[in-house]
């Protein structure tokens, strides 16, 4: 039901939910415009998968303008039903909000990276559990806030097939408490929340999931699944293996200066086979990083007021003199030149030299 090519990727429709969170959350997206999946043919179209790490750098770059829980209910804000596409109706046509979301679990695919996300349900007499298990590689505040945002999420779904709000006897989050509860407790409707569990999880009455729902039409589920596994095997996922490598730099170089073996963990591979990737690819991991690295300085000079030895220690070199040395084996100028000059194709001086 689910090939190892959709692995990896998400859908478009979960993309777009993310690039509107960010856009509310005030998230320059000159940030994350660039990063694959996000042209209009590929984020407008249904059938394309965008890369998973698109939605972690597009969430990254959300978590600094805003906590973690903030993100996570806007995101559920914003996910009304039909905005996940066939998912959405799986669970909301099904005869009991418990029949729906097993169907929502089974075709988790259509929606996640069951790669690295997975749904899983409960029973244990009167209660049953829904828990979100997350094993990938993202930072800590992008993990809260996915996390936090399927609970919402599966919360809203079972609502929408229950057609009242079911109001969670208990909810679990593996993350340290926020400053803050006030969104989460919205989120949730209810402050029975427990933080630091070894699993994020909501519990609900048995009897709750497994009432009958209001509109449920007999066959419609089967109808429903066999249009999942239509969507998934129609689904055209984007992987370009050169340009996850790049998000995954890029990613990385926010946090530190980044190293072969960091950007090959977040990759899920070997160092060695990172490596080998790249020298098929016609590149090698000391060119990639100075070009982004060329990138950011550029970005920097052009678009702030920060000192070329401040801007030398964010980018991961010794000093100023080691920046001023680099910017003029690229440009054949110095820093101060390339910040007058603005854009550095402007002017014959500050352009790049073809090494």
């Amino acid at each position: 039901m689910v090939s190892h090519a959709h692995q990896g990727t998400t859908s478009s429709a979960l993309t777009r939910l993310s690039v509107n969170a960010a856009r509310l959350l005030g998230t320059p997206p000159h940030g994350y415009a660039h990063l694959l999946g996000l042209a209009p043919e590929h984020l407008n179209d249904d059938l394309c998968r965008t890369p998973a790490a698109t939605g972690i750098r597009i969430a990254e770059l959300s978590t600094t303008h805003a906590p973690w829980s903030e993100l996570s209910l806007v995101l559920a804000q914003q996910s009304s039903i039909g905005a996940l596409g066939v998912w959405d109706y799986l669970i909301t046509s099904a005869p009991t909000p418990l029949e729906g979301i097993r169907d929502g679990a089974a075709y988790l695919a259509t929606v996640a990276d069951t790669g690295t996300d997975s749904l899983r349900i409960t029973e244990d007499g009167d209660h049953i559990t829904i828990s979100h298990v997350n094993q990938g590689e993202r930072t800590y505040e992008v993990a809260c806030a996915i996390r936090a945002y399927a609970l919402g999420l599966y919360q809203r779904r079972l609502s929408e097939a229950a057609q009242r709000r079911l109001v969670p006897v208990h909810v679990a989050l593996a993350t340290e408490a926020p400053r803050r509860h006030d969104g989460l407790t919205e989120l949730y409707g209810t402050r029975a929340i427990d933080f630091e569990a070894p699993l994020t999880s909501m519990t609900f009455l048995a009897s709750d999931l497994k009432a009958p729902s209001p509109h449920a039409q007999p066959g419609l589920s089967a109808v429903l699944r066999r249009h999942a596994e239509q969507t998934l095997a129609n689904a055209i996922p984007l992987h370009d293996w050169l340009d996850l490598f790049r998000i995954a730099l890029a990613s990385a170089h926010d946090h530190t200066t980044p190293t072969l073996s960091t950007v090959a963990r977040r990759m899920t591979i070997s160092p060695r086979t990172l490596q080998r990737r790249l020298d098929e690819h016609g590149t090698t991991w000391n060119d990639e990083l100075e070009t982004l690295r060329r990138t950011h300085i550029t970005h920097l000079l052009h678009d702030t007021d920060l000192t070329i030895d401040a801007i030398a220690a964010r980018s991961g070199y010794a000093d100023a003199r080691a920046l001023r040395r680099a910017v003029q084996r690229w440009y054949n100028t110095t820093p101060a030149a390339l910040r007058r000059a603005g854009h550095p194709h402007g002017s014959a001086s500050a352009r790049p030299n073809g090494d």
